[in-house]
This record gives structure tokens, C-alpha cells and sequence, in this order.
């Protein structure tokens, strides 16, 4: 065969049931690329259900990896490739090929009884159909050549089938020149002491990688050279991955030990599973019994002097509103993380949305205010995990991240930052050497001080009811409580300050359309907008971080441009704000269906304004 074809870009998506080991097959993929040098985003979509159906497309697990030599900043919109194990992959998925796209089918997996758990006719011929789709196919029995493969191993049939995903990425990484070096030591590692399995895998692995080098099925194999990163230390990294290194980086900043209390639940499980494995940073994580211990314990531990957070996803938000205000009324230090899903109640477990932001602008009884951080990417978790827990502290308040399922499953490459880089943290700790103690007595920012339990001459009244300005005992005055209601709101107001100049993040400056982003809809806007821009058409991109308290100046960012398109992952939230603060006629661009935006979507909505316009 001749050299690999060089591409600048490519997308993979790897489909099979839950149990075919798809997600495992993807990382692998993943890990490999970014040693490899390429910029990437990924989309790891998971069954809603624990354990749907085998073969069922409710049971479909998919890994989509998008990778190039130049910047990638979504998981890809249209797919090169799609390895399809199953009949319900394959029927489920191939909507997402683009024109011409090629297709690894399993042919041992698209048999009479797996369309019909596909809930297919069972004499369907999907191939066939793929075909006059204009879609290049190659068929691979790929259950029974991993099972060849394996003739000699004492394993069971169960277990070599388990091994057909590794046959399978040992082909994708042939057909995108890939090293198998990296997956092999992970295998080694991870199975040391099950050298039957260990070996298996390997095998499989070495078998697929051989099958693509013989075979004649393919028509090109592909190469994607490396991408033009900055220098530096880099590694791949997942959005729940960063947050929790985020907030043990502020801890080393601040000075303080980090105390993490959650309760399980998805897709924020993982930031607990971070933190308690992190002991050695000074992090002390704690499994609470639900929801609701989960934060008090983390308001106590604020309370005791740590930098205290705590995360959720959904419904867990819900539950932890009461203490929630009480620490609003406290004026303490937490870090509330919400793992956005589909909702509402329990909702799309699996899927992502961005439906909690008026929960998290207004979601607590009296006037409660507190501000609230968004994360744009998986790396992006980092700097916004670091900030949230600056502002908590140095400002005496609760905050809460915003991030989501994309956001906290995908992943991309980051460059480590050294500690000098990163800001330092003062909390407003009262010494004993202060003097009097008051405890909320405000400085020109309206923070009071912090007074840990132990400090000498620092005893003071705590709880939820209302306190008596600056004195903190406690006040039923119809007159003080306006005025602490009004201390609150403008400490919290006061965080703007600090906000760096609001600019575009590209595309133009003025004049035409702004297109207004947060969250995780930062990817797909920003390749939207870098591809109209490029082609002549007067747009600009602007993404919202700090979704309380808004900018001070971002009214006059918007006021330079003549229409105003809001994409969100709900009906309508940040729209509603965006329109009611600044009275503009802002447009919206609404999806909740468990999955991003494609960039696609948000050109053709912009289209759309264009037309209206001229």
C-alpha cells in the first residue's frame, strides 16, 4: 500500500454495546493521539441506562475523538470514521458519517439475531445499505478473527470475545499510524497479575494492528501530523480531572488543607474519586451519606478553617439549596460544583445540558445571592476551579461551577502550569494579634473577616438567622435585615471589579453579529464563528465566564453590534438575562437533547439572522 494520506484533521467514533468496551477502546485512542502530538477534543456518550439490553440501541456506548494538526476545539461534527460492533451501533450512528465516510463494520455482530435486538427486520441489509449511501465499507469479522487469534489461550469464549476491542484498536491505529507501544504498556500494567488476560489482550491488539498491514480491504490508510502547540509539559486531561486539580492547586496557594465531601452520583462521581486519591496533597475527601451531609459537612469544615467544596450533579443540587443559603448567611468560604445533566428530576443521567442556570442565579429562598462561574472546556476546569476557590476565600462567600456531562467526560490536551504562574490566595484570616474581633465588620470590600475556631478573642454567633450589623448577635430589626440584605448583594457585586477587560474571543469587533456563548458551548461557536469570519461575514464571539455578577463593562461589548444570537443547551436562560439586563432584542438558539451543539447548527442559525437582517 502506498504512504499514508496526510490529513489536517480527522474525527473517529467507535460504537458498540456497553459491554464491548468502547469507552476503554476510545481513551486508549485518546492517549495515544496526544502523545502523538495532535490537538484534540473528545465526546465519550454513555447509556443512559446501567445495563441496557445487550445488542439494544439504548445500549449503544460511543467515544468520539476529533484530532488535527491545527486547533481542534469541538469533538468533531460529521464523522471520517465509524467503527460500528453491532447492528444497533451501526443503525443508531450512521446518520453522523459524513459524504464518503468509511465504516469498520463487525460483520459478525450485524447477523439475523442482532437486528433484531436492534429492533430491525431481521433479513435488513444495513451494509448494503451504507453502500448506496455513498459510504465506503469495510466488513471485518472481527469477533471471529479476535477468536482465531486467541485459539491457543485458556481463556473461556466469553473472555477472548471481551478481547475484540482491542483487536479493533490495534486495526484504527494501523489505519491512522499509530504506535501500539503505549497501549501495550498500559495492558501490561494494568493486568500484571492476570498474565492469561494480560497476554490475550496483547495479542489481540498485535493481531488487529497485523490484520490492517495484510489485508487489502482498505483503500488509503491516513496520517495527521503533529499540532503547532506552545512548548511545554503536556498531558491529556479530562474536565472532572481538572477541576479537582484546580482546587488542590488553590489549596497549595492559600495555604490551607482542602476538605471534598460528596455523595455519588453522575456525572460529578469522578471529582470525589479525584480528591480521594489525593491525600498526599493535604486533601481530606469525605463520602457523606447523602446529599444534604455532604454540604453541611463541608460548611462545618469552612467553618474550621479549610478551603471546603463539594459537587453534584442534577437533583443533588436541589438538595443542598437550604444549607446553601445558610452559608450565604454565614459569609463563608464554599465551593458548590454542579455537573450539569438532563433533567429535570433524574432526567438523562449520562447526557449533558445546561438547564441549572436559574437554579443557580435564583434557585434559594430570600434574597441569596452569590456568584457563579462557568467552565468553557475540559482544560478550561482548571482555571476556573483555581478562580472559584480565590473568590471564595478572598471575598468570604459561597460560589458555584458551573461545568457539564461534555465538559466533565471529554477531554484535551493541557500544559501544565508552574506555581509561580498562578495568582496567589490571601483568605481575610483574623489573627489574635488583630485586636477586637467583630465579626461582620466589613473592609472596603465589603468582607469580613475570617475567625477559625481556636483564635483567641475570636468567639463569636453562628446560625441561620438574620445578624445584627458588624456585631453578628442575633436580629429581628426590620431595618438591619435590609441593610445586611443590601451588604450582601453588594460584596457579591463588588467581585466584578477584578474582572479582567471584556473582549471577543474572535471573529469581529464590532459592527454585524455577536454571537454569545457560555459554558460548553464555547467549541462549537468558536469554530462556527473562525469559519464565517474567514469568509467574510461580520461576526464576533464573546464567551461568558462569570454569569454572576455580569461584567461591568459588558454592555458596552454588546451595544457595539447590531444583532445578538445566545446558543444554549436549554429554552432560553442566559437569553432571558442577556435580554432583560441589557434590552436588546437578542436571539436564541435552543437544544436540549442530550448532546452539544454542532458547529454546523450554530452556522445555519446565523445564516438565518443574516437573511433576517438583510
Amino acid at each position: 500500500m502506498a504512504a499514508p494520506k496526510d490529513l489536517t484533521k480527522a474525527t473517529v467514533l467507535f460504537a458498540g454495546d456497553s459491554g464491548d468496551g468502547m469507552q476503554l477502546t476510545g481513551g486508549q485512542f485518546t492517549q495515544t493521539t496526544a502523545l502523538s502530538g495532535n490537538d484534540l477534543n473528545t465526546f465519550p456518550d454513555f447509556p443512559a441506562e446501567i445495563r441496557a439490553p445487550a445488542g439494544t440501541v439504548p445500549g449503544v456506548s460511543g467515544f468520539k475523538i476529533h484530532f488535527g494538526s491545527a486547533k481542534v476545539y469541538t469533538a468533531g461534527d460529521q464523522v471520517d470514521t465509524l467503527v460500528a460492533m453491532n447492528a444497533a451501533a451501526l443503525s443508531s450512528q450512521m446518520d453522523q458519517l459524513k459524504k464518503g465516510g468509511m465504516i469498520i463494520a463487525n460483520s459478525n455482530g450485524m447477523d439475523a439475531r442482532n437486528l433484531r435486538l436492534a429492533g430491525l427486520q431481521e433479513d435488513r441489509d444495513l451494509l448494503g445499505e451504507a453502500e448506496k449511501r455513498g459510504f465506503e465499507v469495510v466488513s471485518v469479522e472481527i469477533t471471529r478473527l479476535t477468536k482465531e487469534a486467541l485459539k491457543d489461550s485458556a481463556l473461556s469464549n466469553k473472555d477472548k470475545d471481551r478481547a475484540k476491542n482491542m483487536f479493533t484498536l490495534g486495526l484504527v491505529y494501523w489505519l491512522y499510524d499509530r504506535e501500539l507501544e503505549r497501549t501495550e504498556r498500559f495492558l501490561e500494567d494494568r493486568f500484571a497479575d492476570r498474565e492469561d488476560i494480560q497476554a490475550a489482550n496483547l495479542k489481540a491488539l498485535r493481531a488487529g494492528h497485523h490484520y490492517g498491514e495484510t489485508t487489502e480491504l482498505f483503500r488509503n490508510r491516513f496520517s495527521v501530523p503533529p499540532a503547532d502547540l506552545p512548548p511545554g509539559r503536556y498531558r491529556n486531561i479530562k474536565g472532572n480531572q481538572a477541576l479537582s486539580i484546580g482546587l488542590i492547586a488553590a489549596a497549595h496557594k492559600s495555604g490551607l488543607d482542602l476538605f471534598y465531601s460528596g455523595y455519588p452520583i453522575t456525572p460529578a462521581s469522578d471529582i470525589l474519586h479525584e480528591m480521594a486519591g489525593s491525600k498526599a496533597y493535604g486533601v481530606h475527601a469525605f463520602q457523606a451519606e447523602d446529599e444534604i451531609a455532604a454540604i453541611t459537612s463541608a460548611i462545618g469544615a469552612a467553618f474550621g478553617g479549610s478551603l471546603a467544596v463539594t459537587a453534584s450533579s442534577g437533583p443533588g443540587i436541589a438538595l443542598k439549596t437550604e444549607a446553601l443559603g445558610l452559608a450565604v448567611m454565614l459569609e463563608l468560604p464554599l465551593v458548590v460544583i454542579n455537573v450539569q445533566r438532563g433533567g429535570p428530576s433524574t432526567g438523562l443521567p449520562t447526557k449533558t445540558e445546561q438547564s441549572d442556570l436559574g437554579q443557580a442565579l435564583f434557585g434559594r429562598n430570600g434574597e441569596a445571592p452569590l456568584p457563579v462561574l462557568s467552565c468553557a472546556s475540559p482544560k478550561d476546569a482548571f482555571d476556573v476551579g483555581f478562580e472559584a476557590c480565590k473568590m471564595a476565600l478572598e471575598h468570604m462567600t459561597p460560589v458555584m461551577i458551573l461545568s457539564d456531562g461534555y465538559i466533565a467526560n471529554g477531554s484535551e490536551p493541557w500544559k501544565f502550569p508552574s506555581t509561580s504562574e498562578l495568582p496567589d490566595i490571601q483568605p481575610p484570616l483574623h489573627r489574635a494579634d488583630d485586636g477586637e474581633y467583630v465579626p461582620y465588620k466589613r473592609d472596603e470590600k465589603g468582607v469580613r473577616k475570617w475567625a477559625v475556631p481556636g483564635t483567641r478573642g475570636a468567639e463569636h454567633r453562628i446560625g441561620g438567622l438574620e445578624k445584627q450589623a458588624e456585631t453578628g448577635h442575633v436580629s429581628y430589626d426590620s431595618e438591619n435585615h435590609q441593610q445586611m440584605v443590601r451588604e450582601r448583594k453588594e460584596k457579591v457585586e463588588r467581585i466584578a471589579q477584578g474582572y479582567s477587560r471584556q473582549e471577543v474571543s474572535c471573529g469581529s469587533r464590532e459592527g454585524g453579529l455577536l454571537v454569545i456563548s457560555w459554558g460548553s458551548t464555547y467549541g462549537a461557536v468558536r469554530t462556527a464563528v473562525e469559519r464565517m469570519h474567514k469568509n467574510g461575514i461580520s461576526v464576533g464571539q464573546y464567551h461568558l465566564r462569570h454569569l454572576h455578577p455580569l461584567p461591568s463593562d459588558l454592555g458596552d461589548l454588546i451595544e457595539r453590534y447590531d444583532q445578538w444570537l445566545v446558543p444554549e443547551l436549554n429554552e432560553g436562560q442566559l437569553l432571558q438575562l442577556i435580554r432583560s439586563t441589557y434590552l436588546v432584542d437578542a436571539e436564541g438558539l435552543n437544544k436540549v437533547q442530550g448532546v452539544p451543539f454542532t458547529h454546523g447548527e450554530v452556522e445555519e442559525a446565523i445564516e438565518r439572522m443574516i437573511d433576517k437582517r438583510e
